[in-house]
Order: C-alpha cells, then sequence, then structure tokens
C-alpha cells in the first residue's frame, strides 16, 4: 500500500495540467503560462498525502515566499521575545557636560531601529547630562561583515529602499521619505524629507503639470516620470530632483536611499543632536567600543514576533535580511556573514528533520535570483510549522486575504477573504504564494503555488482560484 501511495503521489507530481482544478487550469491558459512553469501543492494539515501536487518536487525560484523559511527558523531558534540591543557609550572623560573623546555608536542586527527610536537613544545621552562631543561618532558595526557595495547589483535600482544591504548599525532603513506636494497656485511642486539628515542637500527641480482638476487614480505611475540623480561631496550629499510631476497625483511619498550607511548616520545624528541642544563638532568612523568606555544608553528593539509579523505582512526584504545574519551571528559566528546565515538554518533543519535536497539560500529574503526551494518543500516546512511551538506567531506575521499586508487587495469578494493567511512573493518572472487557508468546513489546508515563467506576473488569477477551489473543499 506505502508502494502505491508513493507512486501516485509521484504521479502527482508530472508536469501535466489535468492534475490541476479547472478554475486554475484555464487561468493559466488565459495568462499564457504552461503547465511546466508551475508548482503546486495542496494538503490539509492533517493528512498524510496532498491533495494537489502538481510539479512539487521541481525547484523552483520562489521569490519572497521563502521568507516563511527565515522567520520560522528565528522564531523557532531565537524564540518570539528575542530583541536586539544598539547600545551608546563615551569613550574618553566626561567633565561639565562636555564629553573630551568619542560618542561610540554599537549596533547588534535591530532590523526596525526607526528614526524615533534613534531620537530615543541620543535624548537619553543628553539626559545624561552630556550637551558637548569633542571627539568623533565612531560606529561599531562589527557584528556583521560588511556587505555587497553596489546595491545596484540585483536590478540597477540603487535607491530602491529594498536594496539597502544589511548593517549591524541600519537606521530607519537607511532611506528618506520625500513628501510631494503639488502647489497648484504657485505652479510648483515642494518638496519635502522626513527625516532631514543635516548632510542631505535637496535641490528641487521638479515641474508641475496639470491643474489638480483630475483624480489622483489618474495620474499613472508618477515616479516613472521623475529622475534623482545623488552627488557626494565629501561627508555631504546632493539629491538633485528632476522630471515633471502631475498635480492629478495629488500628495505623494517617494522613499529613497541616497547615502551610505555611515554618511547617513552621520547626517541623522548631527541633526538629532543639534534638535535635542547639544554641540558636535567631529566626524564619523568606524570602529570598536574601546574595553574602559562608559554604557551611556540602550535601545531596545520590538520582539522578534513584531519584527517577523513586518517581513512576513509587508514582505521586508531588508529586515529580513537583518534577521538572516542574525542567524548567523547568534549561532557563534562574528562578524555574521550570509553563508553563516545559511548554515546556522541548514543545521536547524537538519535538527527538525526536515530534508530540503534542493534548497538553495542566498540571503533568506526572496531578493535573489539564486534561492531555489520546491513546492513540496515550502509546504512540509508550513506543515512542520503548523506542529511547532510557534505556529501562532508565525501564522499572526502572514498577509491575511482582502485584509491587510501584501493581500489586502486580493479577493475582495470571494469567500476566501478573511479566511487565508497567505505570504505572497514576485520578481520579474516569478510570482508565489505559501500559507494556510481555512475552508467553509472549518479545515486547515496548507497551499503553495509557485510560478516560473517570463508571463508569472499574469499568474494572479490563477493562483486566486487556487485559494477559492480550496477555500469550498
Amino acid at each position: 500500500m506505502r508502494i502505491l501511495l508513493s507512486f501516485l503521489f509521484c504521479l502527482a507530481g508530472a508536469v501535466s495540467a489535468s492534475d490541476l482544478p479547472p478554475s486554475v487550469a484555464q487561468a493559466l491558459k488565459v495568462a499564457g503560462i504552461p503547465a511546466a512553469s508551475v508548482a503546486v501543492v495542496a494538503q490539509e494539515v492533517d493528512a498524510n498525502w496532498p491533495r494537489i501536487a502538481h510539479n512539487a518536487r521541481a525547484p523552483m525560484n520562489p521569490a519572497s515566499t521563502i521568507k516563511l523559511l527565515t522567520t520560522f527558523a528565528a522564531l523557532d531558534l531565537l524564540g518570539p521575545a528575542y530583541t536586539w540591543k544598539t547600545e551608546a557609550y563615551a569613550s574618553g572623560r566626561v567633565v561639565d557636560g562636555v564629553l573630551t573623546g568619542d560618542l561610540v555608536l554599537r549596533g547588534n542586527g535591530d532590523p526596525k531601529l526607526t528614526y524615533e527610536q534613534f531620537w530615543r537613544l541620543l535624548r537619553e545621552v543628553r539626559m545624561r547630562g552630556i550637551r558637548e562631543i569633542r571627539g568623533d561618532l565612531v560606529l561599531d558595526r562589527s557584528a556583521f561583515a560588511a556587505q555587497e557595495p553596489d546595491p545596484s547589483r540585483f536590478d540597477g535600482q540603487p535607491m530602491r529602499p529594498y536594496n539597502v544591504a544589511p548593517d549591524a548599525l541600519l537606521i530607519g532603513f537607511k532611506a528618506v521619505t520625500l513628501r510631494l506636494v503639488p502647489n497648484v497656485a504657485g505652479k510648483s511642486v515642494e518638496v519635502w524629507s522626513e527625516p532631514a539628515p543635516a548632510n542631505l542637500d535637496v535641490v528641487n527641480q521638479l515641474r508641475l503639470n496639470g491643474n489638480g482638476n483630475g483624480h489622483s487614480n489618474g495620474c499613472g505611475d508618477w515616479r516613472e516620470k521623475l529622475r534623482a540623480d545623488i552627488f557626494d561631496h565629501g561627508s555631504a550629499t546632493r539629491l538633485v530632483l528632476t522630471g515633471t510631476y502631475p498635480a492629478a497625483c495629488g500628495e505623494q511619498r517617494w522613499n529613497i536611499a541616497v547615502m551610505d550607511h555611515p554618511r547617513y548616520v552621520l547626517g541623522l545624528f548631527r541633526q538629532l543632536w543639534t534638535e535635542l541642544g547639544g554641540s558636535f563638532g567631529g566626524n564619523v568612523r568606524d570602529g570598536l567600543v574601546p574595553p574602559d568606555a562608559q554604557l551611556l544608553a540602550v535601545s531596545p528593539s520590538p520582539t522578534l514576533a513584531e519584527a517577523v509579523r513586518d517581513i512576513n505582512k509587508y514582505s521586508n526584504n531588508v529586515m529580513a535580511r537583518q534577521l538572516y545574519l542574525t542567524l548567523g551571528l547568534e549561532s557563534g559566528r562574528r562578524p555574521a556573514r550570509p553563508e553563516d546565515g545559511e548554515a546556522a538554518v541548514r543545521d536547524w533543519l537538519t535538527a527538525r528533520r526536515i530534508a530540503l535536497p534542493e534548497l538553495v539560500l542566498e540571503n533568506g529574503s526572496g531578493l535573489s535570483r539564486r534561492e531555489r526551494i520546491s513546492a513540496d518543500g515550502l509546504g512540509r516546512l508550513l506543515l512542520a510549522a503548523w506542529k511547532s511551538a510557534v505556529m501562532p506567531e508565525l501564522m499572526a506575521s502572514l498577509p491575511v486575504a482582502a485584509m491587510d499586508g501584501t493581500m489586502r487587495k486580493r479577493l475582495k469578494t470571494n469567500g476566501v477573504a478573511g479566511q487565508a493567511h497567505i505570504k505572497t512573493g514576485s520578481l520579474e518572472g516569478v510570482k508565489s504564494i505559501a500559507g494556510y487557508v481555512l475552508d467553509r468546513s472549518g479545515r486547515r489546508w496548507v497551499v503553495v503555488f509557485i510560478v516560473n515563467h517570463p508571463h508569472a506576473a499574469a499568474a494572479q488569477a490563477a493562483q486566486d482560484a487556487l485559494l477559492q477551489w480550496v477555500y469550498e473543499r
């Protein structure tokens, strides 16, 4: 009997479309996607075998659904209550509010050290009585090894925040938010930056197009009509904005990464330290916390459970890469490199007896052309998560169909709305979903659907059809 079931499972892994629900097969046909480019698994969590296993063993590029592996491993290894700490030290003497020496900031890989948290850290330093720093700002970034220096390597978009490299002292995702506000009366576009690093000079040469009477949905892809150029001058950066901004778009926000990590931290520090009434005349440099340095302030991160929610709900690549390196760091490797994160994940898989022979890892975020896993492998990972102690935290981190995250706009008029926790993934030529569906009879299913094909972007209807089919079982 076991041999027969194995044989049937292998047959179910074939690449014909006949083993897919008719609604799914038809949607793929309309999208021009052949069955051989699709891998699907659908299985009740208490069943021994999948109901659907189409091309299930084929190694596929999973895009951001690989974050399920990174976040499940992290929750299981580190615990949902795990936190990171960012510390500020005085290296030198403090007399009458004057630090004759350096202020040292040590990062430990916090994936969500926000602008506001950094302000609170510096405010605590001020509350210690320090108002003047007569040395440098020293950044201890030694927890992580130096990363890829070219942010344009992946897709030629170096200023997109998702391309920001990991850093042990990552603040605000190393990005600024530009608020573009049409001034119809003045026939201009106002630009506000938040934060406003002291060493960032924004040169606004944008032109306003139209009178603002149109609807914002008719403004098209306004980013494609704009250009941002960066020019470095010593420790300062000039950002020149040119192009035409449609008045019909109303107020919009443009997130952009404009500086390297040390320059960004320096600019942010100068801005906030001045606002807090402090003075600083030094520069920025890398270094280590001296043994005799005095601890001034500590900024604890939100818990890992909260970080995982941001990673999966909104598919945050930078946070996922930070977490991947943290796994390497916590396994005893310092400075942590991507291969250390991979080693930690593979050791965890071995300990959990989850065999993924097809697995290829690069950075654990899905922002990769190399990463591979099978639909069967992702499905077994989700089944293991379902039976684990961290299942509530992992499931709660997944986007809910028609409700939030990257699934907020999908399946709003279908019965599956609100009944599916689904991680999404997309790259050029890749579109994937993986997660859990509660069917109309109250049974929970694991669902995985990966497409690797030039027409992958057109696969959403087929994936939604599968989720609806599972719900109606």
